[in-house]
């Protein structure tokens, strides 16, 4: 029982900082790094780098930056855009380095694993912003910004503390990807074509007036 404990809570932390990362990256490195630093938690050898002063105050920094970035519409999808280079990849190699000192193969699995869930947190995000952002008022997205935080530190704390009921929370929360994806594309579909539709008739009135 012991042995299956420690494999449920390095799964727990390996899903745990990819999924945040797909959310606010930097979030997540502030948490861990401040966890770890303050003894909290002990962190695998790994992730114990995130400890370190500078790349806390780089976390935080950047935190600063993504906390006011992406409560402003439209700067939030550019913002999101650009991330979608650094959150997967860092979200990947955090999910490697959590399972600590292992099999190679078990640390390119966990990259593997960790990637997507990071790359399918990010779509999620990335996808729910466009929609939100179709509305003029301000508010629904400071709300939603400010409960991404929120749900980031609750996540990471319960993946840390309660790592049976986080593993859960994940396969549900991957379970329901598989029905909420599809839906968030289909609405990004729908505001393109409207967009689209919106420019394509001013172009055609100046080709005719060039004509």
């Amino acid at each position: 029982m012991d042995q299956l404990d420690v494999i449920i809570k390095t799964i727990s932390l390996t899903m745990g900082v990819a999924w945040a990362s797909g959310i606010n990256l930097y979030a997540a490195i502030l948490v861990l790094g401040i966890l770890g630093s303050t003894g909290n938690i002990t962190l695998p050898p790994d992730l114990v780098i995130l400890t370190d002063p500078l790349i806390l105050i780089a976390a935080g920094t950047m935190y600063t930056a993504e906390f006011f970035a992406d409560k402003i519409p439209g700067v939030d999808n550019g913002w999101d855009t650009v991330h979608t280079f650094i959150r997967i990849p860092l979200g990947a190699l955090l999910a490697a380095a959590a399972v600590g000192e292992v099999n190679p193969a078990v640390a390119v699995a966990a990259a593997l694993l960790g990637g997507g869930l990071a790359a399918s947190t990010h779509a999620t995000k990335a996808g729910s912003r466009v929609l939100i952002n179709t509305s003029p008022e301000p508010i629904t997205n400071w709300f939603t910004s400010l409960g991404e935080d929120v749900a980031v530190i609750a996540g990471l704390w319960t993946a840390i503390h309660y790592p049976w009921l986080f593993v859960i929370f994940i396969l549900i929360f991957i379970l329901l990807l598989f029905w909420l994806l599809p839906k968030i594309w289909s609405g990004v579909k729908k505001i393109f074509s409207m967009l689209r539709g919106l420019f394509q008739p001013a172009q055609k009135l100046t080709k005719n007036n060039e004509q």
